[in-house]
């Protein structure tokens, strides 16, 4: 009996024991557990963005509607982004990704309805995944801070001139990303390490989608077509920087109710909608610049004829940053400059706009859960559309945020 006892103890030991070898051998291979269920592969993380912009403020028309529609007046506390990710390696080859957004503004006077930002899969085309076809509604892969999430950004908004292509950055459609493995690591800990990097969209990027941007149906029988080239490269022991190129080509339909009446229109609605943009990061250690500049042509609102036409549109950005490390505490002081001029699309007659805009500012994170952002902005704003014809303002603010992380 004692025999039989010490057998059957000696191989649930030996299971246990294999398991527990499986278990280690799948976290360091980076793939999913095959003897795991599918729930187990599945995690769930997300951050919550909660904004004052009234201190110093010195001129209450000045507004952004791209950017934070709590800035001027009738402006108070507001909670910008409040944000769950799930997301999950499901097997060796799909990978998948949902982020809804629970702080979505449906109209002036309603706030905080949940509304899809991503629902998308990865399917690998290879074993190593370096290939692979993204499918549903992803960021567009056009602009270095429009990849980078809000999460890790330094300024409180993504600037006018590459913003100003997609509304909230992502649409839907089909993706195709190739990146070495080991690019595909060093892109991962770019973000990891707190070098505010924009995350893995591939060395090289391809993709069509509809091109009426995020949450929006299509409008016209044309597919926007998109592709990107960006490659992180390190150069001697600490420096990593990351040139880029990008562009986007296709035909934008303005919806009707964002056309005002008395405002000329083409006969279909639709516009051309091209762009090209250059990238150069050098990533903070400890100095850190990001810069970006795009052409293009797109609608936009005439006022000398009081109609919508396809115009040049020209800008950009310069920011640079300093990364401070004291214990487990991070400080990033930093600056930018940014510059537009030219329509956007999805906002009332494709308003005409010209940007002149500085911020300083400092992130500090006195633990990796909490961050807390001051940032100083010195504003001049022209956005004019058939309402608001002669329409310049002017003006500084102390804008404040604090997120939670988890």
């Amino acid at each position: 009996m004692n025999k039989l006892l010490f057998i059957i103890l000696l191989a649930a030991t030996s299971a246990t024991a294999q398991t527990d070898t499986a278990k280690v051998e799948t976290i360091l291979s980076n793939k999913p557990d095959k003897r795991a269920k599918w729930y187990d592969n599945i995690s769930l993380r997300g951050y919550v963005q909660v904004r004052y912009n009234r201190l110093l403020e010195t001129n209450e028309k000045l507004k952004c509607e791209q950017c934070d529609k709590s800035i001027g007046e009738d402006g108070g506390f507001f909670i910008r982004r409040a944000r769950l990710i799930f997301f999950g390696q499901v097997s060796e080859r799909v990978y998948f990704y949902f982020q809804p957004d629970f702080a979505s503004s449906a109209s002036s006077t309603g706030l905080h309805f949940a509304q899809i930002r991503d629902a998308y899969f990865d399917v690998g085309l290879d074993k190593k995944n370096e290939f692979r076809a993204r499918i549903g509604q992803s960021k567009i892969p056009y602009g270095f801070e429009n990849m980078q999430s809000s999460q890790n950004r330094l300024p409180l908004d993504r600037n006018d001139a590459l913003n100003s292509a997609a509304a909230n950055e992502r649409d839907l459609g089909v993706f195709l990303y190739w990146a070495p493995q080991k690019t595909r690591q060093l892109f991962s800990s770019l973000v990891a390490d707190g070098l505010k990097g924009s995350g893995d969209y591939g060395v090289l990027a391809f993709g069509a989608y509809n091109g009426q941007t995020a949450n929006k149906p299509e409008l016209n029988n044309t597919p926007h077509l998109v592709a990107r080239a960006s490659l992180p490269i390190r150069v001697g022991k600490r420096q990593i920087i990351e040139p880029g190129v990008q562009a986007y080509s296709g035909w934008f339909t303005l919806a009707s109710d964002l056309i005002s009446k008395g405002v000329k229109i083409n006969s279909t609605n639709t516009y051309m909608d091209r762009r090209v943009a250059a990238t150069f990061v050098l990533y903070p250690q400890p100095f850190g610049i990001q810069a970006e500049y795009n052409v293009g042509k797109g609608p936009e609102f005439n006022k000398v004829t009081d109609s919508i036409e396809t115009r040049d549109i020209t800008g950009g950005y310069v920011l640079v940053n300093y990364m401070l490390k004291f214990k487990n505490q991070f400080l990033y002081p930093f600056a930018r400059a940014q510059y537009y001029n030219g329509g956007k699309k999805y906002e009332l007659d494709a308003r005409s706009y010209t940007v002149n805009e500085y911020e300083i500012g400092l992130e500090w994170q006195p633990v990796k859960n909490f961050e807390f952002v001051a940032m100083y902005t010195i504003s001049k704003r022209r956005f004019e559309d058939f309402a608001k014809q002669n329409n310049t303002q002017q003006g500084n603010l102390l804008r404040l945020q604090a997120q939670l992380n988890f």
